[in-house]
C-alpha cells in the first residue's frame, strides 16, 4: 500500500550542497605503475615510451590523472603510468606521477611576464642552432638562449649552419671564451643554402653532421633556433625518418616560416641519445632568471665574484665589482687576455637578460 500525501522524496535524507560523500586527501599508491618517458604532447594526450631499451619497449598514449590536473607534463618528463599500458590501438593509459626533474628549461613571453613556461624537462644540453647567413645571426637570441640553459643547469652547444655563406670565426670568438662548444655544418657539395619546401630538405655535408652527432651521444639535447636557420633540416639528417617539416627564408623579411609546431623527442639511430626538436622561436623572455644562477655556471667567475659587494650586478658599470679586480690580478699577459675575453663575453650575455631579443 502506497504512502499517503507528501512528496515522493519525503523521509529520505537529502545530500548536502558539498556532496553526499566526504572527500579524502588519501590518494591511491599505484604500486603497479610503470615508468614512461614523455616523447610528445598533443592537446592533452601524451605519447610515452615504456620499458625503454628492453625487448618489450613500446609506445603508449596516455592522459593525466585527475590529481595532476593542474600539473603540467612536458616532453622529457619521466612519469608513472597505470591503466592499459599495452600500447594496443585505441587504448589509453593514465599518468599518475611525475618523477623529480633533474633540469627544467624555462622561458617567459617577455622580460616582464611572471608566468613561466616549461619547454623541456630532464635535458642535458641546449643546442642553439644559428645560421651564419640567410637569416643573419642574432647574437641577442643566442645570448638569451645560453642564459636560459645556464639557469637550468644545462650545457650549451652552438651549432652554426650554412657555413658556405659566411665564416664562423666571429661567432666562435664571442662564445668559445664562455666555454660554449661550437660546431659548424655546411651543405653537401652542390647543395643550396636554403631550406626546401615542407617534406623535403637539402642535403648536408655528412662529415659535419657526424661532428654534431658526436656531441649528442648519451645525452638528451634540446634543439632551439629561429625559423629558417636549418634546425629541422639538421634534425632530419641526424634522425633519418624523423620527417620534420622544413621551411624557407622570406626574401623580404629575412625570417623563416614556422614549421615545427610542438616539441618532440626523437631517438638517435644508434639509441645512444635523444634529440628534442622544438618549434622555431621569435622571443625568449628571461623574467624567471636569477643572476646568481647564471654566475654559478662559471666556476672561475663565480669564485672571483665572492668578494663582490652585496647586490652587485657584475655588469661593466657595477661599482667595486671583484671581477674587475680579478682581471687586474692576472699573473701574466696571456692569462689577462683570456680572462678579459671571458669576462667580456659573460657580461654581454648577462646584459641580454634585460635587453631586446633582437639585438
Amino acid at each position: 500500500m502506497g504512502r499517503r500525501g507528501g512528496d515522493e522524496h519525503e523521509g529520505f535524507g537529502r545530500p548536502s550542497k558539498r556532496g553526499s560523500r566526504p572527500r579524502t586527501k588519501q590518494r591511491p599508491e599505484h604500486a603497479d605503475a610503470v615508468v614512461g618517458f614523455v616523447t610528445g604532447v598533443d592537446r592533452g594526450r601524451y605519447t610515452l615510451l615504456l620499458d625503454e631499451g628492453l625487448a618489450d619497449e613500446r609506445s603508449v598514449l596516455a592522459m593525466k590523472a585527475r590529481e595532476l590536473s593542474r600539473t603540467r607534463v612536458v616532453v622529457g618528463d619521466r612519469v608513472d603510468v597505470v591503466g592499459d599500458t599495452t600500447g594496443d590501438k585505441d587504448t589509453l593509459a593514465r599518468v599518475v606521477r611525475i618523477a623529480e626533474r633533474t633540469s627544467v628549461l624555462r622561458r617567459t613571453a617577455d622580460d616582464t611576464d611572471p608566468y613561466e613556461r616549461i619547454v623541456v624537462a630532464n635535458a642535458d644540453q641546449l643546442v642553439i642552432v644559428t645560421a651564419l647567413a640567410q637569416p643573419e645571426p642574432r647574437t641577442g637570441m643566442i645570448d638569451r638562449a645560453a642564459i636560459a640553459a645556464y639557469d637550468a643547469g644545462m650545457d650549451v652547444l652552438l651549432c652554426l649552419t650554412k657555413a658556405d655563406l659566411a665564416p664562423a670565426d666571429e661567432l666562435r670568438g664571442l662564445y668559445e671564451p664562455l666555454g660554449v662548444q661550437v660546431v659548424v655544418t655546411s651543405p653537401a657539395d652542390g647543395g643550396a643554402s636554403d631550406d626546401g619546401g615542407a617534406g623535403g630538405s637539402r642535403g648536408l655535408d655528412a662529415a659535419s653532421v657526424e661532428r654534431v652527432r658526436e656531441k649528442l651521444q648519451g645525452r638528451v639535447s634540446v634543439f632551439l633556433g629561429h625559423s629558417g636557420v636549418g634546425k629541422s633540416t639538421l634534425v632530419n639528417a641526424l634522425v633519418p625518418g624523423a620527417r620534420r617539416a622544413t621551411g624557407h627564408v622570406n626574401d623580404v623579411t629575412g625570417r623563416g616560416r614556422h614549421t615545427s609546431t610542438s616539441a618532440v623527442a626523437l631517438r638517435l639511430p644508434d639509441g645512444d641519445g635523444w634529440v628534442v626538436d622544438t618549434p622555431g622561436v621569435r622571443s625568449l623572455g628571461l623574467a624567471h632568471v636569477e643572476v646568481d644562477h647564471v654566475l654559478a655556471a662559471f666556476d672561475d667567475l663565480h669564485d672571483a665574484a665572492q668578494d663582490c659587494p652585496r647586490g652587485c650586478t657584475h655588469l661593466t658599470d657595477a661599482p667595486d665589482c671583484a671581477l674587475d679586480e680579478w682581471i687586474e690580478a692576472s699573473p701574466d699577459a696571456d692569462t689577462r687576455a683570456t680572462r678579459e675575453a671571458r669576462l667580456a663575453s659573460f657580461r654581454r650575455v648577462l646584459a641580454s637578460r634585460t635587453a631586446s631579443v633582437g639585438a
